[in-house]
């Protein structure tokens, strides 16, 4: 090994959690910007995402998996599998929780997951804003009794509060070698399906509690207009499952859409430097959610984990 690799530390490290407790949101905080989907709405994340933090001791890949959660269809399934399959092959973990000193059955289903693992284990209780600083050493007590945790770490991925300690502490217990990707790299996700989770995103906030979880977004266009340098051509289709959920998406006289569209596009002229010219529909693919193929069509594909 060379001089540089010896000095340089680099590997990867997962984060997982119940959905909602922030893993998104922590993982935007650490590389600087906004590459993961979030939403108050659990299980947000729907595949691996890996982004990349390259700094002056070495380089870090997060992994932001999909929620721990009990699987109620086929694309909760390959959820878990995703979570799952991604402890085995990573250097740190970095389990989420959030400031309550209630541990509920999911919390100890991931504990349970995580002993005896062979892998450092980071445990970081999040939203550590939205409780009295002495209700935080009751949730440290407790947790500790849970698990034997190489590091604990209070922080709010939502603030910025101590997520610098956070990237100090992981690289304790990388290894040392070469970087796994450019410097400039920030994740290794195409701009299309960056793209496509941006307007899922947007339809999560804009319907609020009135659709369920039941929508995918899929690209059909993702270009840049000849000869015009700086104007990008977005079509993008929303699946959802049931007839009724079509018309709540497109709104009375089409408002709904046209407010998704609105919010999407400024975040994607933001993401590309560019002005885009984004095309809507909507369509209905009944219980496409326990269809190997449509949830492979859409992206979520086993072979891929």
């Amino acid at each position: 090994m060379d001089t540089e690799n010896r000095e340089k530390k680099s590997g990867f490290a997962a984060i997982i959690g119940r959905p909602n407790v922030g893993k998104s949101t922590l993982m935007n905080q650490l590389i600087g910007q906004k590459i993961a989907i979030t939403s108050k709405k659990p299980q947000t994340t729907r595949n691996r995402i890996r982004t990349v933090y390259t700094g002056s001791e070495g380089q870090i890949v997060f992994v932001d998996t999909p929620g721990i959660h009990k699987a109620r269809n086929k694309l909760g399934e390959y959820m878990v599998e995703v979570a799952s399959r991604t402890l085995r092959e990573v250097d740190v973990i970095l389990w989420l929780v959030e400031p309550s000193v209630y541990v509920g059955a999911s919390d100890r289903q991931i504990a349970q997951q995580l002993s005896g693992i062979g892998v450092p284990v980071l445990l970081i209780i999040n939203k550590i804003d939205t409780v009295p600083k002495e209700e935080i050493l009751k949730v440290i007590d407790v947790y500790r009794k849970l698990g034997d945790f190489d590091e604990i770490i209070p922080c709010s991925a939502l603030r910025g509060k101590n997520t610098d300690d956070v990237i100090e502490t992981v690289f304790r217990y990388l290894p040392y070698g070469p970087m796994f990707y450019d410097e400039d790299t920030v994740t290794d996700q195409p701009m299309r399906q960056i793209a496509a989770e941006v307007i899922r995103e947007k339809s999560l906030y804009a319907l609020n509690a009135e659709i369920p979880h039941g929508i995918a977004v899929a690209i059909e266009v993702f270009r840049e207009r000849p000869g015009k340098s700086g104007l990008w051509d977005i079509e993008a289709v929303i699946i959802c499952e049931k007839e009724s959920h079509k018309g709540i998406i497109i709104g009375k006289q089409g408002a709904m859409l046209r407010r998704i569209g609105s919010d999407a596009r400024y975040e994607l002229e933001k993401m590309l430097e560019a002005k885009v010219n984004l095309k809507l529909f909507v369509k209905v693919k009944k219980d496409w959610r326990d269809s190997d193929f449509l949830i492979r069509n859409f992206g979520y594909d086993r072979k891929e984990i």
